[in-house]
């Protein structure tokens, strides 16, 4: 999959820089990473080719190159885009190579997270493929002087069946190369896809599993440097001095550079710190060691997550100000019930930490490789840091050994790129693991207070719900004190309950760290809060919780948050395509009850939870089992979940999705936490910020997909939600303790 060679600078440029022949990089991607087609040519390009969009390259010796304008970071996007593609245009799977696109705008949006890259794009790409398939039908129907309408695309040809003749792709390129580009096509019925929505193995899996898979971290260059930051333990502060002179003393070290100092508000800015760069990486962090750095804390310096977490308490338990509001929250009950539930700081903790290497070109211009989620992104904050033309920086996307949001944001990146001005070389910068989870984006601490009225027959007919953490918008504005935006999208305000009065409200929260987005964002503590308050009124009600569950839900409806006065941008989609709609939500409730055997006698010790969560369009529910070990501690004995994401393209990357969705929630409902004090972060790797270890996890994590034909939902993040709410009323079905904060690990005894 990669053939490593070692070449001078100035081969390397000329490589970089020529159309065809492949791309020459240290290392020569082959399927697991490849160049972008549009700008640098086809790799090994036979002599002409037709490209009848951005997507699809079509050379004469039969070959299709389809580029992905999505990051792979073990989803498996480099396989399903190309499976839409090619099912439209009717090419051969065994005919297609799939190429890397480098950041461009010419590519429509290529952040790939929010899980958009199939609900975004599926009818652009289904446009790509059938676009490409027309151009074909109208070169063959040119050169035989026969109508388009009386040919037909199928197996990559073209067939025209009233005269027998056929032609492959390969030998219409030259006519079609002089013919017009269609803008739009027909796309075919869903009964003839022959990829769409079947299982198909991951183009990358043998690079994956042989380790010929190239990373961000493993991209080398001649006469690079290595750089190691040693940044602030608090954000936003500064050096007050170092010892210069010990790092250098390093063997290796080669320099040692004061970073621009933090901008507040944070963006996508370096934060700061001292650099040392020396011939290897093992070098730069030893003399960073030896800096010895004295540092004025700055504004966070006494954030400690304790006393935090009781403001966040104490200002959710107050009132807020409201976002969505139907009938009256306050109305006069029979009984009332209020809880508090709390979520402490994540981390992403990708297995790669972030890594990318830039250099600055002798006309001025940066090129960059580096795993970034959003290769877009990172070229316009590159070109500003920098003072450059946005045409003049090249953001390359290597593979990325996990993301869930951390690099999306392009810091690293940006890093790399100052550092390669400032040193007038090639520049890698590499975080620890103990980088990324100090001095990382942060997934937002959490508190809600749930407040829930009953009548005389005990159903729920008044909900207050209020939700305080610190915003995502305080990385990017100055002045923002609570939840707000987008935030609010993610289980506030498209509540599925069927409560005549309900208030949802948000409360004041001030981030002194960088709050990022992780996996599902902050659908994370909502869906906890939500299904572990619904379960708890099962109990007080003396209810079965998944009837209870149905119940709350309640008649299949379509919702619409704008009807009790909120600003809900669904995810960026047209509410009427992607509805809140409550018939699928109970439905995949009933099916994973179905598929855990709700009902059923269970170990003594032993209990089962449940809880459901719409999210980036789809609907999941989990169920788990859970028991306790001698040490009181929880075990997840087996988990189960449904998803309706509407339409699939690839079946097995969606029960792929799903199984690692069971996993990363897991992992957040025993493990996950993030604590600071004195504004400096406590977890630093693995022993101190655990994930579900293999012993941990049961040994089949059960999956069901829905089938549908509705518009495309997510899949990559849905998963998470539900998990640690339905782990967490396992929990207490087997216990007897209710668990109204995360990570489990924290409970008395556990």
């Amino acid at each position: 999959m990669s053939e490593v060679r070692k070449i001078d600078r100035r081969e390397f440029l000329k490589r970089t820089g020529q159309a065809g022949g492949g791309l020459v990089f240290a290392v020569t991607f082959g399927s697991a990473c490849q160049p972008d087609v549009a700008t640098d040519g086809p790799v090994a390009k036979a002599s002409a080719s037709v490209m009848p969009n951005v997507y699809v390259n079509i050379r004469n010796d039969g070959r299709v190159d389809i580029v992905c304008h999505r990051s792979e970071m073990g989803q498996g996007i480099r396989t399903s885009l190309p499976q839409i593609i090619a099912d439209e245009m009717e090419a051969n799977w065994d005919m297609i190579d799939v190429v890397q696109a480098i950041g461009h705008e010419k590519y429509g949006d290529q952040n790939t997270d929010g899980s958009t890259s199939i609900r975004r794009h599926f009818d652009l790409l289904r446009n790509a493929g059938a676009t490409a398939r027309d151009m074909m039908i109208a070169a063959a129907a040119s050169t035989w002087g026969v109508p388009a309408e009386e040919c037909v695309a199928r197996q990559h040809a073209v067939h025209h069946e009233a005269s027998g003749k056929s032609a492959g792709y390969g030998d219409l390129v030259d006519v079609a190369s002089g013919m017009p580009q269609p803008d739009k096509a027909a796309f075919k019925s869903p009964e003839d896809y022959r990829y769409i929505g079947k299982p198909m193995d991951t183009i990358d899996g043998m690079a994956f599993t042989t380790g010929g898979a190239m990373y961000g971290i493993d991209t080398v260059v001649p006469d690079m440097l290595h750089a190691s930051i040693e940044r602030c333990p608090a954000f936003g502060g500064t050096a007050t001095g170092y010892d210069e002179a010990a790092a250098k003393a390093v063997a290796g070290v080669a320099d040692v550079i004061r970073m621009p100092e933090p901008t507040s508000p944070p963006m996508f800015n370096a934060q700061g710190g001292i650099a040392v760069l020396a011939s290897n990486t093992w070098a730069a962090i030893e003399g960073r060691k030896a800096l010895a750095v004295d540092w004025d804390r700055g504004a966070n310096a006494t954030y400690t997550s304790e006393t935090y977490k009781k403001d966040l308490i104490a200002s959710s338990s107050a009132p807020g100000t409201t976002v969505l509001n139907r009938g009256d929250a306050d109305i006069e009950t029979d009984s009332t019930f209020d809880a508090i539930y709390y979520a402490p700081h994540l981390s992403q903790a990708p297995m790669e930490p972030p890594a990318a290497v830039a250099w600055i070109n002798e006309d001025g211009s940066c090129e960059v490789w580096a795993c970034t989620q959003d290769p877009q992104s990172a070229r316009n904050t590159v070109a500003g840091v920098l003072g450059l033309e946005q045409e003049q920086v090249t953001v390359n996307v290597t593979l990325l050994g996990g993301g869930f949001g951390r690099k999306s944001k392009p810091d690293f990146i940006v890093e790399a790129a100052w550092l390669a001005r400032e040193t007038g070389r090639p520049v890698k910068v590499t975080w620890t693991r103990e980088d990324d989870i100090r001095h990382g984006y942060l997934h937002s601490v959490s508190a809600q207070y749930f407040r829930a009225g009953m009548d005389a027959d005990g159903k729920t007919v008044s909900l207050l719900h209020r939700t305080s953490f610190p915003s995502i918008a305080s990385t990017f504005a100055p002045g923002v004190t609570g939840p707000s935006g987008f935030e609010l999208d993610l289980g506030v305000l498209d509540s599925p309950w069927d409560v005549p009065n309900m208030r949802s409200e948000t409360c004041d929260a001030i981030a002194h760290v960088r709050i990022g987005w992780l996996r599902s964002v902050c659908n994370v503590f909502h869906a906890f809060g939500a299904g572990s308050f619904v379960d708890e009124l099962a109990h007080l009600k003396g209810r079965d919780p998944k009837e209870h569950l149905l119940e709350m839900i309640g008649p299949p409806r379509k919702i619409d948050p704008a009807d009790d006065g909120a600003k809900y941008t669904n995810y960026g989609q047209d509410l009427e395509q992607h509805p809140i709609d409550t018939g699928r939500l109970s439905a995949v409730v009933e099916k994973v009850a179905d598929m855990a055997g709700w009902g059923r006698k269970l170990p003594d010790g032993h209990g089962l939870g449940i809880a459901v969560h719409r999210s980036f369009l789809a609907y999941v529910a989990t169920a788990a089992e859970v028991s306790v070990d001698e040490q009181g501690r929880p075990v997840v004995r087996d988990i189960w979940t449904c998803i309706d994401a509407g339409t699939v393209i690839n079946t097995d990357r969606v029960h792929s999705q799903m199984e690692g969705a069971a996993i990363f929630g897991m992992s957040i409902a025993l493990h996950g936490e993030i604590t600071a004090q004195d504004g400096a972060i406590v977890q630093g790797n693995f022993d101190t910020y655990p994930v579900m270890r293999m012993s941990e996890t049961p040994a089949v994590i059960h999956t069901h997909v829905v089938a549908s034909n509705a518009p495309p939902g997510g899949v990559g993040e849905p998963g998470v939600p539900p998990v640690a709410p339905a782990i967490a009323n396992a929990y207490f079905a087997a216990t007897g303790t209710r668990v109204r904060e995360l990570p489990l690990r924290n409970m008395s005894g556990a």
